[in-house]
């Protein structure tokens, strides 16, 4: 027989559900939740016997012992945020325990204090001592402290401390901001940093809301006792036809238990939101906390200890508590002291030891620190520290610059490196530097409090203010002060912010700088992120074919041109078919951006689809023709120095001429000469592409503007 007809059939109740699956589903927390809530909103519609209601009792007074001790010993707030949550279900717990006692009371109040439980009954009788109305005084007394005293303090500091947790997110934020662009944290510390920064604003915001139910129960009780008593003695001796001492002591006995049993859970929980709200700022238990601040004045300690001896003196003052006490206290603080004594001869020493260190000769730094260099950084001098430091600044520049890089990648295919943020106090105050590899690649002056004016048509600015130069495309621009910044636009000037000028400036240094940004451990990086279904593709490819290296600089070749490599499943195939016939990471890239006519001649489309160029006359085209020299990978441009400067102004003028009539087009030639063009194109008009009739698209709609 097999084992699976040995084990025989699995027992299974009526339903068809076996043992196991029946353990399995009483071993989920989530349901036991569901059943403990449906549970409550049972006791609040169905009578409760007797017995279970004791049950019930017990299981609340112990969950609020339970959750005292957990507020006591927790280190931080957070670790307890589930609190509100808890404070509700215990909430609700009580008011549907006090509804089916007031039932059982009102029902059966007339056959004695047992009626609603022994529970009830045991409380009642021990707190009255025989007296209804001490018991009535000491419910009034403990309803309250529970109100007056801890809930609406608690729940005052719940309140502010939601406000200022709110209130202070935005700088929290933008310190974690800027502590991620300089380079301190990385991405994922500043994920968990953002995270418990959220967490803490939600639990004081729930804490401020979670007070008032503290508030609705001590109020409920109040109401609650105050009908019990009443109505038990309306039914006790008009329908029971009870005496009204007999009728008073029972009901009152049954009341005074009642709300005892539902107050001291409520005084209990209160204490621990109290607890939990005014830990703000304190790390460890609430005893750590507490005693190593208490402990930590000695003094304070032996100035009490001389009050309570004093007062043991006064006549008609017992002596001994005050001077036991005084005694205790002038114990600990001597001991304290000495404590104290000899941890300040401990730092002393420490001190010392470190004045040594610091006058003995520093170690030689290692000359590897020396070699490391940041990729990209942002010098700034004091001046200029707002931008980073305060809320007025930091969520411009950092956010801005984070949204660059953000943009860049989306642009050119690969993520740029982090910028570092510093100041300099030997720049001058408003001065900024970008370097490139420890290389300064630009510079300006920028004021943060302050606007930068400029005219669309390039004149001077006739706005009072600081006249000056804007520093990434070099036009005539005009600080001016936040008073006129709406003048300004009113006029049709074009404003901007300090942050905003960095910014731009720092987008141009990137892309004219982004192939030298692309390193060798980012080219692995891309090859290693790319589909799966490309492996085949890149098995084939490296190293057989080419190198990392060689992918490397054609990847950078593209990015030169600011031709974007995120289409590089693309790039790899042209790769793969080059290298077949060439060596050369130029004419490799050059075969690569045929094949991505497509994404070129949407590139430089204007708004209406149609791709705008300036074609090169046969004339210069057989001019640099003849002009090559070389063969193969050594093939260069030697034309004579005039002809070249006739070629630039007649290209200046074209596409000056172009400019005029709005349009932005690109410059078309043969490929056989088109990196020669481009070489002599790129000194004087960086940004003006140069694309090969093989890289012009069949489907794209062309459109002449001009001719060379």
């Amino acid at each position: 027989m097999s084992d699976v007809a040995a084990a025989g059939p699995q027992p299974s109740n009526a339903s068809g559900m076996s043992v196991g699956q029946m353990a399995d589903w009483l071993r989920r927390p989530d349901l036991w939740m569901a059943a403990g809530v449906i549970g409550i909103l049972i006791i609040l519609i169905f009578p409760l016997p007797a017995i279970v209601l004791d049950l019930m009792l017990a299981v609340s007074i112990i969950s609020s012992v339970m959750i005292l001790m957990t507020a006591l010993f927790i280190h931080k707030p957070l670790e307890f945020s589930s609190f509100p949550t808890v404070l509700l279900i215990a909430t609700m717990l009580r008011l549907s325990l006090n509804l089916a006692s007031t039932r059982l009371i009102l029902s059966h109040g007339h056959e004695g204090t047992a009626a609603a439980g022994h529970v009830i009954e045991a409380f009642g009788n021990f707190v009255m001592g025989g007296s209804f109305v001490i018991g009535i005084i000491v419910f009034a007394i403990l309803v309250i402290v529970n109100f007056i005293v801890i809930t609406k303090g608690s729940g005052r500091i719940a309140e502010v401390a939601a406000r200022f947790s709110l209130d202070a997110m935005p700088g929290k934020q933008m310190a974690i901001d800027a502590d991620l662009s300089a380079g301190l944290i990385d991405e994922k510390t500043a994920k968990t940093r953002r995270k418990d920064l959220e967490d803490e604003s939600a639990f004081y915001g729930a804490m401020d809301g979670a007070s008032k139910f503290v508030k609705g129960d001590a109020i409920a009780g109040l109401l609650i006792t105050f009908i019990n008593v009443i109505a038990g003695l309306i039914i006790g001796v008009a329908q029971q036809g009870m005496p009204f001492l007999e009728a008073a002591r029972t009901y009152t006995i049954l009341t005074v238990g009642d709300g005892l049993v539902s107050q001291i859970p409520a005084l209990v929980i209160s204490t621990a939101a109290g607890l939990l709200v005014s830990k703000a700022g304190v790390t460890g238990s609430a005893d750590q906390a507490m005693m190593k601040q208490l402990t930590g004045y000695p003094k304070a300690l032996g100035l009490s200890a001389g009050v309570m001896g004093a007062m043991a003196l006064l006549p008609g003052i017992p002596f001994l508590p005050f001077a036991g006490l005084a005694g205790l206290a002038g114990w600990a603080a001597y001991t304290l002291g000495e404590e104290s004594k000899r941890l300040s001869r401990v730092a002393e020493a420490a001190g010392a030891a470190e004045v040594a260190a610091a006058a003995a000769p520093p170690a030689e730094e290692p000359i590897s620190a020396v070699l490391k260099i940041d990729d990209l950084k942002i010098e700034l001098g004091y001046g200029l520290l707002p931008l980073v430091q305060s809320e007025g600044g930091s969520d411009r520049l950092t956010d801005q610059i984070k949204a660059l890089r953000r943009q860049l990648a989306a642009d050119m295919g690969f993520v740029m490196p982090s910028v570092r943020i510093l100041d300099n106090v030997q720049l001058p105050p408003n001065q900024y530097i970008i370097r490139v590899k420890e290389v300064d690649a630009g510079q300006g002056q920028i004021w943060p409090m302050q606007y930068m004016v400029m005219d669309p048509a390039g004149g001077q600015v006739d706005l009072p203010g600081v006249h000056t130069t804007e520093p990434t495309f070099g036009l005539p621009a005009t600080w001016v002060d936040a008073a006129l910044k709406e003048e300004a636009s009113v006029r049709g000037y074009t404003v901007v912010d300090a942050a905003t000028v960095l910014s731009t400036h720092l987008t141009e240094i990137l892309k004219a700088n982004v192939s030298d940004l692309l390193s060798y451990s980012e080219v692995q990086k891309l090859i290693k992120e790319m589909p799966k279904d490309q492996a085949d593709l890149i098995k084939d490819l490296v190293p057989g074919q080419i190198t990392i290296s060689g992918i490397q600089r054609v990847l950078q070749t593209l990015l030169a041109e600011r031709v974007s490599i995120r289409d590089l499943p693309t790039i790899l195939e042209g790769i793969a078919e080059a290298v077949a016939f060439t060596r050369s990471p130029a004419q490799i890239a050059e075969h690569v951006r045929s094949r991505l006519a497509r994404q070129l001649c949407a590139q430089y489309a204007g708004y209406d689809g149609g791709l705008a160029l300036i074609a090169l006359s046969p004339v210069w085209e057989q001019a640099f023709a003849d002009s090559i020299v070389g063969q193969g990978d050594d093939r260069q441009l030697a034309m004579q120095p005039s002809k070249l400067s006739e070629f630039i102004m007649l290209v200046r003028d074209s596409f000056e001429d172009a400019a005029r009539m709005g349009e932005a087009p690109v410059l078309l030639t043969s490929p056989g000469i088109r990196p020669f063009v481009r070489s002599i194109v790129e000194r004087f008009r960086a940004q003006t592409p140069v694309l090969s009739q093989a890289e012009i698209h069949p489907r794209v709609r062309l459109k002449t503007v001009g001719s060379v």
